[in-house]
């Protein structure tokens, strides 16, 4: 019988380099990881969409100790990443550019079929059950977001002098802390080079989540944490950016020196908040720690945490105005 041509082995080829850097043992593990069908299937569904181990329970119609197994052996051979916010996990492709080359290798091996084809088709109804979430979620909060509206009104040309400074010269790596519902996310991470939302809200993360879905921007990685302290390494961003966040901080310095410490040479930190007012009501009914800034005084502040600052924009209110600051590190 002839050597059949153009098989699986030969459509592969240009895939050896990938493992250069690997010791024989660890790419035994990550085969290994790959050998069951359904750890293949979980590579491919969180290539382009965090999902929680529920949602790959009810797309791969399996039970959560199962998929949480599957989970673990992905992560122990570096190819997914577990992050848990509140009581739910999510799981994501792991930071190596290793798993999205092998993701695209379980997809080369069966040309012509899609490898998560009936799953891929039940991926819609975790994107619509998200967006559910969005919309109570507003629909409940409608009153409030309403007040602040009419308070300050000027979020779309806030918005749109954000996008000119964090595109001047160039976005590069994003974090944007406090993303909340990732509204910035959604103007920005098509534009950046990779981006991140930190906040330490569980379900103001899920909102964020539900709502880049339903935009089809799957790019932002989503992450708890406490803005005072970012779990990434000194000089991991180009651009972060802190849409009306900072005045949730009692002490704002040491939040700014922590934005500061994962800001690359050359990068730059927005800030975004309101002016200094009086209305103590907002501390009552939204927790604010700080009725806004005044102008000289965040100068300093970002000053103080080792960066050039300016001011960049006024935008005035009804009855709340909102500041634009910048801080660059030289």
């Amino acid at each position: 019988m002839p050597k059949r041509q153009g098989g699986p082995l030969l459509r592969l080829t240009g895939y050896k380099d990938i493992f250069k850097s690997f010791t024989v043992t660890a790419a035994h593990d990550i085969f290994a990881a790959l050998a069951d069908p359904t750890r293949v299937k979980i590579l491919l569904l969180v290539r382009d969409l965090q999902l929680s181990i529920g949602e790959l329970a009810d797309l791969l119609d399996q039970s959560q100790p199962r998929v949480s197994r599957h989970v673990r052996i992905l992560a122990e051979a570096g190819l997914v990443r577990r992050q848990k916010e509140g009581a739910w996990v999510f799981v994501g492709l792991g930071e190596a550019a290793l798993a999205a080359d092998l993701a695209d290798l379980a997809v080369r091996a069966q040309p012509g079929a899609d490898p998560i084809a009936a799953e891929r088709a039940r991926l819609g109804q975790v994107r619509s059950e998200r967006q559910r979430v969005v919309d109570e979620w507003f629909e409940a909060n409608a009153g409030e977001w309403d007040l602040l509206r009419r308070m300050g009104g000027q979020d779309e040309a806030v918005e749109a002098t954000l996008l000119e400074s964090a595109s001047s010269p160039a976005i590069g790596r994003l974090l944007d802390i406090g993303t909340g519902t990732g509204r910035l996310l959604e103007l920005l991470a098509p534009l950046a080079d990779g981006a991140t939302g930190v906040d330490r809200s569980p379900e103001m993360l899920r909102l964020a989540r539900g709502k880049l879905a339903a935009a089809g921007n799957q790019s932002a990685d989503l992450k708890q944490a406490d803005m005072r302290s970012l779990p990434f390494e000194d000089a991991s961003f180009d651009t972060v950016t802190m849409q009306q966040v900072l005045h949730f901080a009692d002490d704002p310095a040491p939040v700014l020196a922590e934005a500061a410490r994962v800001l690359a040479p050359g990068g730059k930190i927005l800030v975004a908040d309101y002016a200094a007012h009086g209305h103590e009501e907002l501390r009552a009914r939204y927790h604010h720690a700080r009725l806004g800034f005044e102008e000289e005084g965040l100068l300093s502040l970002l000053a103080g945490a080792g960066l050039r600052p300016r001011l960049v924009a006024r935008h005035a209110g009804p009855e709340l105005s909102v500041l634009l600051w910048e801080g660059r590190k030289d």
